[in-house]
């Protein structure tokens, strides 16, 4: 394979079925991540861009940890991999910081915040929670998958929130249901109240999570990570209205109000783009805003 590349793995473990965790030898990227940002994965010098969110940093070891499920052929690819290997490319860190890392401290001290994080998305939860308290602040945290054998990070996650809540499809592991019937149950059933929402999962979770939010009146994050392809604005796959503005997730985002997010557009946008039929179509008809501002790039 690619031993022979800077970007080494320190460390690999499997949480779940086709889910995999690794630390990866990558100094200046975990200088300088923050929790909400990803880095572009690329694994041999046939390898697709990849990216991944950021999901734990070591700043005095010089790693930075993923977490990925191996469904496509990149990522089957990055599974087969093992420890003193490496990867070709790592490059980071790339997108905005969490909005709440760069809320000024005592505005972030008044606010009661619950994390929900759906299947995968529990790895870009943990860094944001592990962050709060290291830094002073309390937070809640769902945790929902379709089954037991699909929860991940729990143990980990559990280490810094102030209370975790799981919820299964099947109710094979805590409450049975999904994630918005454990956000009905904290907050009409047990009276919590939340200033804040992050939610990151699934784009039907998210945008579920957003209808019941904004009927509760409580202010939702949502990251946009899953649309991404190229995470440098140049391909134009993550393109998405938010409000009455353009945004695009790898540059402007990943977060964002998700209750300004247009989801159906995006999910629709998205299975368009799987195709090079789709993909012309989605250039002619958006024109100069296909790709982000600046750039010139036209390819499919």
């Amino acid at each position: 394979m690619s031993e022979n590349y800077e970007y080494t793995i320190v460390k690999k473990l499997k949480l779940a079925d086709a889910i995999y965790l690794m630390d990866i030898k990558a100094p200046r990227v975990a200088a300088n991540c923050y929790p909400g940002q990803f880095i572009i994965l690329i694994v041999d010098e046939k390898g697709e861009r990849i990216p991944l969110t950021i999901c734990d940093y070591d700043r005095a070891e010089g790693t930075v940890t993923i977490v990925f499920q191996a469904l496509g052929k990149s990522t089957k690819l990055l599974a087969e991999y093992d420890v003193g290997e490496a990867v070709r490319d790592f490059t980071g860190p790339l997108g905005q910081v969490s909005e709440l890392v760069k809320m000024p401290s005592e505005e972030l001290k008044k606010k009661k915040v619950l994390f929900v994080a759906g299947g995968v998305g529990a790895a870009p939860v943990y860094p944001q929670i592990k962050w709060m308290k290291e830094n002073g602040y309390e937070a809640d945290c769902i945790i929902g998958a379709r089954n037991k054998e699909l929860v991940i990070l729990e143990d980990e996650i559990r280490k810094y929130a102030k209370n975790v809540y799981i919820t299964t499809d099947d109710g094979t592991y805590g409450m049975k249901g999904n994630v918005n019937d454990a956000i009905k149950y904290l907050v009409n059933e047990k009276k919590n109240i939340y200033d804040i929402i992050v939610a990151i999962g699934p784009m039907i979770m998210m945008k579920y999570v957003c209808i019941l939010t904004k009927e509760l009146e409580i202010r939702t994050i949502v990251s946009m990570n899953p649309i991404m392809v190229d995470g440098t604005g140049m391909c134009g796959a993550c393109r998405l209205t938010v409000g009455d503005e353009v945004k695009f997730a790898c540059v402007d985002g990943p977060e964002f109000d998700g209750h300004l997010v247009n989801f159906d557009e995006a999910m629709k946008r998205l299975s368009m783009y799987k195709t090079v039929e789709g993909r012309s179509k989605l250039r002619e008809k958006e024109g100069d805003t296909h790709h982000h501002k600046g750039c010139e790039c036209h390819n499919s």
